[in-house]
């Protein structure tokens, strides 16, 4: 299949060019500037940059990743496809080992199809003081042994793992997890700042939802928020819906740690692309209104109802992100993190044809997905 994009203005990592486009069997062919050589379809000035690229997902459409549902999965991809997100890690909460067990082997299916791009554990293994909408009568230390098993059951597509690096066994399990080719995240923890540190120095890579569920920054007590955005090993997540963390702490932590180091996330969870009402995240009770998902219990903050489009739009409306840096952090980075931006995360020769169409206001105008329309503009 042949695909010309004509008359488009292409985000790139250098900027945005006036130009076109030529796509050949899922890849990107060519990539020029003023008018295209040939016929082609012309978008009339829209945007083009490169498909989303979400490594924090819990699900959508009504369908929860932590279930292990295939059916759910399946109709929770295709609802973030059609907001740009190309690339998606399905992300598990605090279950039974049993649970995340089945739920991973089931995950893999998909992770062997190419839908998913990998399994994130996020849990058990997290402090009971900052584990938010996770069940805490679920809850573990950290055990090398049990998380050997869950990578076994991924069938290899096990990419991330949450963990709070003050837990004991903690830092034994970093280092087992990286040796694994897992990258290890600090999150949901009630470390102090050198716990965190030693967190990173372990092989820690990744803060999970930067600012959420871990101590606040303070001048006296920086905590892990200060240890993550300094370090230069780590990249950080930002849930940019406007709810999770203030714009103002959000500017902040991009300031710090620059486009190369942010990669927006959904958090997303089931009730995404649905409406307010009553859901499960987990083992969780779940309530959403206005489109915010709290627990039924407790009123924690249970994920979000967000879409990568809608972070896209803010970081550039709101925070007042460059084009091209807005593409970074939610599309380059995050596939660096996966260890696929040779592949995907940026419009280039060779590339896959993992795209999104724009419009002047940066809605989702059309998707492709390996060179073949998702969504047609």
């Amino acid at each position: 299949m042949s695909l010309t994009l004509a008359d488009a203005r292409i985000v790139t990592p250098e900027g945005v060019h006036e130009g076109w486009l030529t796509i050949e069997d899922g890849r990107i062919t060519h990539v020029g500037s003023g008018s295209a050589p040939g016929p082609g379809l012309k978008l009339g000035g829209r945007h083009v940059v490169p498909g989303f690229v979400d490594v924090h997902n819990h699900g959508g459409a009504g369908g929860s990743f932590p279930t292990g549902d295939l059916g759910q999965a399946r109709d929770a991809v295709a609802l973030h496809r059609r907001h740009g997100t190309t690339t998606t890690m399905a992300s598990l909460v605090t279950d039974s080992i049993e649970g995340l067990t089945r739920a991973a082997s089931a995950l893999a299916e998909l992770c062997d199809e190419g839908l998913l791009a990998g399994i994130h554990f996020e849990g058990p293994y997290i402090a009971r003081s900052r584990c938010g909408a996770h069940d805490p009568a679920l809850l573990r230390e950290p055990s090398t042994r049990e998380f050997a098993g869950l990578v076994k059951a991924g069938r290899g597509h096990v990419r991330m793992l949450t963990v709070a690096p003050e837990l004991p066994g903690a830092l034994d399990l970093i280092r087992m997890a990286v040796a694994e080719g897992v990258l290890a995240a600090v999150g949901h923890t009630a470390a102090g700042y050198e716990q965190a540190i030693e967190g990173i120095e372990a092989g820690a890579s990744v803060a999970t939802h930067l600012y959420n569920a871990m101590s606040p920054l303070g001048h006296r007590a920086p905590g892990p928020v200060a240890a993550l955005l300094d370090d230069e090993r780590v990249t950080v997540e930002l849930v940019n819906d406007g709810v999770h963390v203030h714009p103002a702490m959000l500017r902040l932590a991009y300031e710090v740690a620059g486009p190369g180091r942010t990669a927006l996330i959904t958090d997303a969870m089931s009730a995404t692309g649905l409406g307010d009402g009553d859901y499960v995240l987990g083992t969780m009770a779940v309530h959403v209104d206005d489109g915010v998902a709290r627990l039924v219990e407790g009123g924690s903050i249970a994920g979000s109802t967000l879409t990568m489009d809608a972070a896209f739009r803010r970081a550039v409306q709101e925070l007042g992100l460059s084009l091209p840096d807005a593409v970074q952090v939610t599309s380059l980075t995050p596939a660096r993190l996966l260890g696929l931006a040779d592949r995907i995360g940026s419009i280039a020769v060779g590339k896959a044809a993992d795209l999104v169409v724009l419009s002047d206001s940066l809605e989702v105008d059309g998707v492709l997905k390996d060179g073949v329309w998702i969504t047609e503009p």
